[in-house]
């Protein structure tokens, strides 16, 4: 039968009305300020919460009965095209094209941190919590897609993270409830552990607060132009390491952590090849800074070298100083590590640590199966054995994600764009990463001076990496649609 959208719109309607009520922050923030601006968050959130009521009213009770497989996978991709679509709302209503607008909410949604806003800091004071609050609303949802969802969708091998409440059962939306309530309990508690630091490091609350927010989720958005170089305490940038690490690892394992089970987190095999890759590359860095003479000490050396490399290895794309001028083989690694990501069920963007786990094992299976060809030789992830469903979802993701990056760029560069902007604005908007290579939208530039047709084109790019390729691919596919 055909697919009946009456259930997804009843979900998003609900979505709406949440996004509105998010919207009465910032528009407080203002009027505790005294700035006019509140009226442009108070008119979007009118907009944004009548359209939700209406449609929570028409579709009545459609939820009754939960969603299928194809309605989930409707209501993922229109999620994360919607909702940036309202957030972008009051940068309209303050004046700002809407070509930027969007870009700016798309990028706040999919925590890329990417952005076409300059003089940060003398930006309305409403404005800048609502791009923070975009990023963690975004932040929590990514971690619910990829827990709840995703596993279900069997999405690029996320199947090997399925769990009790993202089994194959056609009805799922019961039972994710109760993993959804200890996921946003456990976010917003990591999330105020990370303000009070900042504020007692010396932040003020409000920099903390938005600091906060954009960390934990490994956005990347700032109050300032300078990011984290504006902070100058060493103990604030560690203060962002930890909990940008933190932001990058799975959260189930986090939960699981705090009800008494550290150990959970270290004998995961993705976390370990995450904290061993970012550790090494970090000390790595540090002498390459050390002996190239671009660090005053060995303190500012390896805090700049381990900040940039887990804010961009993690995709928060927070910067500390412009790491672009340390050197070609600095740009050639940022480059690198823009297609990472961390673990799997964190916040942040990337291929992920895990599916180069499996990749790299699925590669050493079939060079021994040459030398040994009668040898049966299985793909294993940890103490589990992978089926060759896995392996192929994974390897066709790897390919796909490759391969749009390199569509993109071709795209781009037809905008006369020169190869370094067209290919690190590829990389960085389908792995959610934040700034991009060059002079033009590297860590000391922005978005801003890019033609309206790129910027629409990144949005998408943005969206396309978010959804993890296949959740909006499967949707052009004849089939998904049929009886």
């Amino acid at each position: 039968m055909l697919v009946s959208i009456r259930p997804v719109l009843s979900v998003l309607g609900y979505l709406y009305v949440g996004l509105a009520a998010a919207m009465l922050i910032p528009a407080y923030v203002d009027v505790v300020s005294r700035n006019a601006d509140w009226q442009a968050f108070i008119i979007s959130a009118l907009i944004t919460g009548l359209i939700g009521m209406l449609l929570i009213v028409a579709m009545g009770d459609a939820l009754r009965d939960g969603l299928d497989t194809r309605q989930t996978f409707i209501l993922t991709s229109l999620c994360w095209v919607s909702l940036p679509a309202f957030g972008a709302l009051p940068f309209f209503w303050l004046g700002i094209a809407y070509v930027d607008a969007a870009f700016e909410a798309v990028s706040g949604f999919t925590t890329t941190g990417s952005t076409v806003l300059t003089g940060l800091d003398s930006l309305p004071p409403g404005l800048l919590v609502w791009r923070s609050l975009m990023q963690w609303m975004g932040g929590v949802g990514i971690v619910v897609m990829a827990i709840v969802l995703l596993p279900f969708l069997r999405v690029g091998g996320m199947q090997l993270f399925q769990t009790e409440s993202s089994d194959q059962s056609e009805k799922i939306v019961s039972r994710s409830v109760e993993l959804i309530r200890l996921i946003s309990l456990t976010y917003l508690l990591l999330t105020s552990l990370c303000i009070i630091l900042y504020w007692f490091s010396g932040m003020t609350m409000f920099d903390a607060f938005n600091h906060g927010l954009t960390t934990i989720a490994t956005g990347g958005y700032s109050t300032h132009d300078d990011s984290f170089g504006f902070f100058t305490n060493p103990v604030t940038g560690w203060i962002a390491i930890v909990f940008m690490i933190v932001g990058a690892l799975p959260f189930v394992l986090i939960i699981q952590a705090l009800r008494g089970q550290p150990m959970r987190l270290w004998r995961d095999p993705q976390v370990r090849a995450f904290l061993w890759m970012v550790g090494l590359i970090s000390l790595a860095l540090t002498i390459y800074l050390g002996a190239s003479g671009n660090a005053e000490s060995f303190g500012n050396a390896i805090l700049q070298a381990t900040f940039n490399v887990i804010s961009v290895v993690t995709g928060t794309g927070y910067a500390m100083g412009d790491y672009t001028t340390w050197g070609a083989p600095v740009i050639g690694l940022a480059f690198l590590l823009k297609f990472v990501g961390g673990c799997t069920g964190s916040t942040t963007g990337g291929i992920k640590i895990f599916r180069f786990l499996v990749f790299f094992g699925t590669v050493i299976a079939h060079m021994r199966r040459m030398v040994r060809p009668n040898r049966v030789i299985s793909v294993s992830y940890g103490n589990t054995h992978l089926t060759p469903e896995l392996t192929f979802s994974v390897l066709a993701f790897l390919v796909v994600y490759i391969g749009t990056v390199g569509i993109l760029t071709l795209i781009l560069s037809l905008f006369h764009l020169d190869l370094v902007t067209a290919v690190s604005a590829a990389a960085t908007s389908v792995g959610n990463v934040g700034p991009g290579l060059g002079t033009m939208i590297g860590p000391a530039g922005n978005f801003a001076p890019l033609p309206d047709p790129v910027k629409w084109i990144l949005c998408s790019a943005m969206l396309l990496g978010r959804l993890e390729l296949f959740t909006v691919l499967i949707l052009l596919d004849p089939d998904f649609w049929s009886k």
